[in-house]
Formats: C-alpha cells, structure tokens, sequence
C-alpha cells in the first residue's frame, strides 16, 4: 500500500467506499490521518467502523477538513456535495491526487499518464507492458485495474502508469506527469458537463498540470485534440508536445498481432513516444509491440473456431470507439465482417461509422438500439433483428463461413442489459465457446426475423 507521512495529523472524509474509495480510507488510515468515511451500504461502513469516524459528510460540519475524496463516479455537476465543499473552503480530491500528493515520499520515479474519449485503456495496458517487457518495475492503475494506493510502491527507478478518466482528471489538482498522452477528445459524458467543450476541458487538465519541461505527445486526428496540442505546444520548448508520428510506425504494424487496424496504429505511436521518453529503446518497443497479448474486451482476440476469428470488442461503448474497430477489418477476397451492435445508445447515430458501413457484410443488432441500428444499418446492408446477444451470435455463426471475422463491437453502453461492459463481453466470450465451439447452427433455429 502507498502510504505518506504528509498526510499524518490531517483530516479527509471519504464518500463512497467501493474499490477505489475503500483503497483511499485505508491508505490514509495507514498513514496517520482522521479520516471520516461513509457509503450508503452497512458493509463497508462496518469495515470501518472502530478505526475510522462513521459519518455522512452532507451531515457534518466539514470546515477545516483537508479535503473530500470523492469516487469518479459521483456527478460533480448535480450532487449536493459540490456546493457543501465548495461553501466550506474544502477541496475535492480523488485517490489519483492522493497518490500525486504522496510522491514526495516513494523512492524516484516516473509517473505516465494517458487519457482521451477512446483508446486509452489499450494504450495504458500497451506502455505497462512495454516497460515490463524490458525488466523496468512498473504498476497500472487510475481508471483500469487495481487501484493505485493498494499496490506497493515501486523501488527506486520504476514507473507507474495511470489511466485517468474525465472525472479522476476533475479531482486531480497537482499530478503533473513525468510524461503524458491524449489519444482523442470525442462527444462522450455529456450528461456530466456543461457541453462539449466543458468535457474537452476536464481532458486538457491533465497537461496544464504538467511542467514546461515535462513531455506530451497528442493524438491529432481530431479538432479538439489538436487545440489542446497547439496549447500546450505554445508554452513548452521545442518538441515536447509533438502530435504522434504515426508514420514512424505505421510499415511495422503487422508484426503486431494485437495491434492491427488504424486506431491501434496510434495507440501503439503514442505509447512508443511514452515509453522512449522514460528510457526505453526503440528496439525494447518493437520487441514489446510484438508480444502485447491485447487487452481484455478492447479488440480482444478470442480465437478461431471452424475458421471464423471471433474479436470482442465490448469496451466500444459509443460510435466513435466502434468506428476504429470497423476499420480494422477491410474486405478481403476470403474474408466478410459480421457486426453484432447495439445495447443503450448514447445517441440516436452512427455517423462516426459510416465511413467504414463498405467492410460489413452483415449486422446483428441487440438490446435497446436495435430497432434504431436496424432502421440506420438497412439501407447499407443485410441486418439481422436479433436483441438478445445469444440469438445474435447464434445467427452470426451460422452465417459465417472459414476466413470471416465475427466482430462484437456494441457502439453503445451495456446498462440495458449488462451490469458493464466487463460482464457483456465475458458473456460473448462465454456464448462463443458455446455457440461456436459447436458445427455451425441452421439460422432457422436462432428464432428472428431477417431484414434486408
């Protein structure tokens, strides 16, 4: 665990206390802090109990605290907490400012830090394994994995990489990254800030944290991200926040089994800048492009049966993060793309996927969007009414002929009828095991009607 001597004697309340916010009550307990800690549960609030104050701060007087750490799931916009803080001259802080404000007491280090609308997970689990591939001691934490207070801290010379989301970004006031990467800035969480350009804002924080000295590479295939590079180009010295040079990379690209497709071209680009800052080699990089295993259900590879490769891509949670993996997938001679979409649409489009409607062979579409998928997809390409994912499989498989690829890409969020995206896509994965693990069905017995 990542404790500090900087917070002895200090007062935190902490609200919500599931993974992240537990990590954070603990981490401070260890390092000598009053800490005031409530959650709507009895269990973890009785896990406290006895070594933490039981309260809840929109009760308490919070007046003198040193700080609210909040989960990144509470709505700053609309929660009652904001303006009881704010009233009382108290910051709101999240575990990742812990952890920034912590730093002075680990052994020497760098910190990488990476956010954007899509791609960065992948590119945070790709710089981890980059450097772990080259024997240098590095955690992962922020919004993937474990959180970064319970791991224990690296020796001397190791690096952590975090993934931050908006909303950590939000709660985050002195994390000023040794090195740091934005792989876009799309329409996404909209219903957290006050427009697009609020959101865009939160993301372009986390560079405005950073030193003029300190490194960031951009991602500049959109608008936003190019102004938050112009930006930051204006106040550093030369070089120190380029756009990625995807050119550099892109002749290597297909000796990258988890790394294919244009997307994962400029992940493996802004990871690489990354990772070359912090000391690696170029040779240590494409040695570690070359063994990445992928991330979990981010263009994940599950396999081959009879023939068809079957990629679960459930992390795609809106259009624009379904758009890349499309992409990846151009007709080929032996080769068709069956798209299984849909779930709770963030929107009523699909626009940033048109572009790339030419690679599909045929759409499943499931869950709430389906009606609307099928409406938009039709006019493109055979469509399959299926709304459960299991019948949208099964159909998939007994379309599917040796050399095809089954893309599970839902372009839309999983609350319709998955606890998250996690649970979604281990539920494909599951279903392909069943389903394809068998001789391919009659399409008769999926049980829904076909749309042309």
């Amino acid at each position: 665990m990542i404790t500090s001597p900087l917070f002895s004697g200090k007062r935190f309340a902490v609200l919500g206390l599931a993974r992240s916010g537990m990590t954070a009550a603990e981490a401070l307990l260890a390092s000598g802090a009053y800490v005031i800690a409530w959650d709507r549960r009895e269990d973890p609030r009785e896990e406290l109990a006895g070594r933490a104050e039981i309260a809840d701060p929109m009760v308490i007087d919070l007046a003198g605290l040193d700080g609210v750490v909040l989960s990144p799931g509470v709505p700053l916009n609309t929660h009652p907490i904001a303006d009881r803080a704010r009233a009382a001259g108290v910051p709101l802080i999240s575990d990742i400012e812990l952890f920034a404000q912590a730093r002075a007491s680990l052994p020497a280090h760098k910190v990488v830090g990476i956010t954007g609308t899509n791609g960065k997970s992948t590119t945070t689990a790709l710089v981890r394994h980059l450097f772990d591939a080259a024997g240098v001691p590095t955690l992962m934490g922020g919004n993937i994995g474990l959180p970064i207070l319970g791991q224990d801290p690296l020796p001397a010379g190791g690096v952590y990489v975090l993934e931050l989301s908006s909303y950590q970004i939000d709660l985050t006031r002195s994390l000023a990254c040794d090195a740091a990467g934005l792989t876009n800035i799309t329409p996404d969480h909209l219903d957290r800030y006050d427009g697009f350009d609020a959101y865009a804002a939160s993301k372009a924080r986390l560079f405005a944290m950073q030193q003029t000295e300190q490194f960031a590479v951009f991602g500049c295939e959109d608008e936003p991200t190019c102004t938050v590079q112009r930006t930051e180009q204006a106040r550093r010295a030369e070089a120190r926040a380029p756009c990625v040079n995807l050119a550099e990379w892109a002749a290597l690209q297909p000796a990258w089994p988890s790394l294919q497709g244009p997307h994962n071209l400029q992940n493996a680009g802004i990871a690489a800048a990354l990772a070359m800052e912090c000391g690696l080699s170029r040779d240590q990089v494409l040695a570690g492009f070359a063994s990445f295993g992928g991330l979990s259900h981010r263009m994940e590879r599950l396999g081959e049966y009879a023939g068809v490769l079957f990629i679960n891509d459930s992390k795609a949670t809106n259009p624009a993060s379904t758009a890349p993996a499309l992409a990846a997938y151009p007709p080929a001679p032996a080769r068709r793309l069956h798209w299984i979409c849909g779930g709770l649409p963030k929107g009523d489009g699909l626009e940033e996927c048109e572009a790339h409607f030419g690679n599909v062979a045929a759409a499943y579409t499931i869950g709430e969007a389906g009606p609307r998928f099928a409406e938009l997809l039709a006019p493109h390409m055979p469509v399959q009414r299926c709304e459960m994912l299991a019948e949208a499989v099964c159909r998939a498989v007994a379309a599917a002929v040796p050399g095809d690829v089954v893309l599970f890409s839902p372009a839309c969020a999983s609350f319709d009828q998955f606890r998250d995206y996690e649970v979604r896509g281990d539920t494909f994965r599951r279903l392909v095991e069943e389903i394809a693990g068998r001789q391919p069905g009659d399409p008769d017995n999926c049980g829904t009607k076909v749309t042309a």
